[in-house]
């Protein structure tokens, strides 16, 4: 098995490569899948965020108010913190168990966006940083969520910098053109984790 992670800033265009990879035939682990399967009605991970916030994180129809929860915590970092102990120690038990599922020779790859920003860069063979100028990553946030600029330059600037993703990286997909470029760069790596993931004969 090749274990690959791959990370990218907002608005880097992430989702596009994880999803060109899928295709291709990589085993793909989302962390965010992971973490809205974890605080799931009827979850251990809701009934702690229940117990820790208050019955008003919690919608009538019994699942994660997630607008009213961030509200919450994004201003105040104790509370942040404890939200993240809740979360992420299941979302790696969750990505485990999805990871032993893949086949011994898989190629797998964990999509984490805070790959960089938790330090995770040792747990995986290689990783995949997909690189995006930020005046690219503004622009995109604007023109194809509708997000006001304020707040994506807010969400930019919440993020590892740019050299801290590079930092990380073994492999760089660099996305800042057409999808028939991104579609050439992902067949290239594509190419190079087939190749890595050959083992010698025993």
């Amino acid at each position: 098995m090749l274990r690959v992670g791959l990370t990218g800033g907002i608005g880097s265009g992430k989702s596009e490569v994880s999803r060109r990879l899928a295709e291709r035939g990589a085993v793909v682990i989302d962390a965010d899948k992971a973490a809205r399967a974890v605080v799931e009605p009827g979850t251990p991970g809701l009934k702690a965020i229940e117990e820790t916030f208050g019955k008003e994180v919690i919608q009538e129809n019994g699942e994660l108010d997630r607008e009213r929860l961030g509200a919450i915590v994004f201003h105040d970092p104790d509370k942040l913190a404890a939200l993240n102990a809740i979360v992420h120690p299941r979302v790696r038990d969750w990505m485990v168990a999805a990871e032993k599922q893949a086949p011994e020779k898989a190629i797998v790859i964990q999509d984490v966006l805070l790959l960089a920003e938790n330090g995770l860069k040792d747990l995986y063979d290689l990783v995949i940083v997909v690189d995006t100028p930020p005046e690219v990553q503004l622009r995109r946030l604007i023109e194809l969520r509708g997000m006001p600029e304020d707040q994506a330059r807010a969400r930019i600037a919440a993020q590892a910098s740019r050299a801290d993703r590079l930092a990380v990286a073994s492999v760089v997909v660099e996305n800042n053109g057409s999808l028939s470029d991104l579609d050439e760069r992902v067949g290239e790596v594509w190419d190079e984790l087939l190749r890595r993931n050959v083992r010698p004969p025993a």
